[in-house]
């Protein structure tokens, strides 16, 4: 591991709770492109598929932000064990409907509760936060390496899920998901030691963490972002069903994960300076622009080629994200904040593989990747617009006397 890697699992729990994370995130990848792969193989139907996904999405993304405020109030191993119980009993319940043929409204009251899922990654780069908030340098280097556990997590998670399902039975992929959702809840729940205190009820003032128009800003551009991920996702699966080699989506979907598995940990080496606005604007266009090549795909290599390059810029864009949240939210909030921007995302997705699917019952798959152009161009045109209120210093969003100390650190990284 590089030094700068094995500098910040120096701090005692580190290795725990990133590893937690990263079994209790397994689903995010798994979850969604699972119930696409189950829906598609006993109906045939992409648009239901697709309206199921954008269901959990949508589902994960009203509860999430909701969770993630009681997490701050009270604590993660107060809040997330319930949560993750009752997520758990729906998509037992989606399955055994879904194999038992019930009615189709049934499918989407499981799918509804099933998207009842905590932020997990919003809870391990609080945990980090909680650990180096005087620290840009090394918590650049924190928010890298979780931004490489999202990657991996997407680079095996459609491999299990969608191999899975196309091999054992088709709802073995939600099934698996399920599992590892319990497994690393339970497991981060447990360790003590390293969980953010809650604060002082006195602190939890000024209404939701969305009021800070940086984060409204950061939040608008992920809805759009997450339209690129969910249109991918849908219009793969289906890309590669049309050539005979259905399992292959899995490969071309971690293939995509990969190139930003890569970028990240490249970033994360490197001792950023400058605006991060800029670079966040930055990778957001480039985002965009990547995905123009993918109408040109005419087989699942050259797709396979052309979601690598497009992957390059998820990571840094992400990492660079979650240091302009954690300057424009205030600290008591800073979960919640983490957590909208990944609520941007899932209202992105459910949109994108919603529109996806439609698209591509109707003109099919290559005519599907459309989906994700159109969202990419808008999420550089959302960026653009809100660009000026990231560029300059943050507000001090009602931290108070014990977060006086972040600003320096912030207006380090705006310097």
């Amino acid at each position: 591991m590089p030094s700068p890697y094995r500098a910040i699992f120096s701090a005692p729990g580190s290795r725990e709770f990133s590893a937690a994370g990263f079994f209790g995130r397994m689903p995010l990848s798994m979850m969604g492109i699972g119930v696409v792969t189950m829906i598609s193989q006993l109906t045939g139907r992409y648009g239901l598929a697709g309206a199921l996904s954008a269901t959990l999405a949508m589902s994960a993304a009203v509860c999430g932000p909701q969770v993630s405020r009681l997490v701050d109030r009270y604590g993660q191993r107060r809040v997330l064990r319930p949560v993750t119980l009752v997520a758990v009993a729906a998509v037992a319940g989606l399955l055994i409907c879904a194999q038992q043929g019930a009615p189709e409204w049934t499918l989407f009251v499981f799918s509804m509760g099933a998207g009842c899922v905590p932020s997990v990654g919003s809870m391990v780069r609080s945990r980090w936060a909680e650990i180096y908030r005087g620290s840009s340098r090394d918590l650049h280097t924190a928010y890298a390496w979780e931004s490489i556990v999202d990657e991996v997590c997407f680079i095996f998670g459609p491999i299990i899920s969608i191999g899975l399902s196309t091999a054992w039975f088709p709802e073995a992929g939600p099934l698996i998901a399920a599992g590892f959702l319990l497994a690393g809840v339970f497991w981060l729940t447990a360790q003590r030691a390293t969980e953010p205190v809650p604060h002082p009820k006195s602190q939890h003032t000024g209404g939701s963490a969305l009021r800070s128009r940086g984060l409204q800003v950061l939040v608008a551009t992920f809805v759009a972002t997450g339209a690129i991920f969910g249109g991918v996702d849908v219009v793969t699966v289906a890309f590669a069903e049309e050539r005979g080699h259905k399992a292959a989506a899995s490969l071309v979907l971690a293939v995509y994960a990969l190139g930003s598995c890569l970028a990240g940990a490249v970033f994360g080496l490197l001792h950023v300076k400058g605006n991060p606005g800029t670079r966040w604007l930055v990778g957001v266009c480039a985002m965009a622009v990547s995905m123009i090549p993918l109408l040109l795909a005419g087989n699942l290599p050259l797709l396979a080629v052309a979601l690598f390059v497009a992957g390059l810029a998820i990571a840094p864009t992400m990492v660079t994200t979650m240091a302009l949240v954690e300057a424009h939210v205030p600290r008591t909030k800073l979960t919640e904040g983490m957590t909208w921007t990944s609520t941007g995302l899932a209202v992105g997705v459910a949109l994108g593989s919603s529109a996806a699917g439609w698209v591509v019952d109707a003109a099919g798959a290559k005519a599907g990747y459309a989906v994700p152009v159109v969202a990419g161009a808008l999420a550089a045109a959302v960026a653009v617009l809100g660009y000026r209120r990231l560029a300059g210093p943050a507000a001090t969003g009602g931290r108070g006397e014990d977060d006086r100390h972040l600003r320096t650190d912030d207006d380090e990284r705006v310097a």
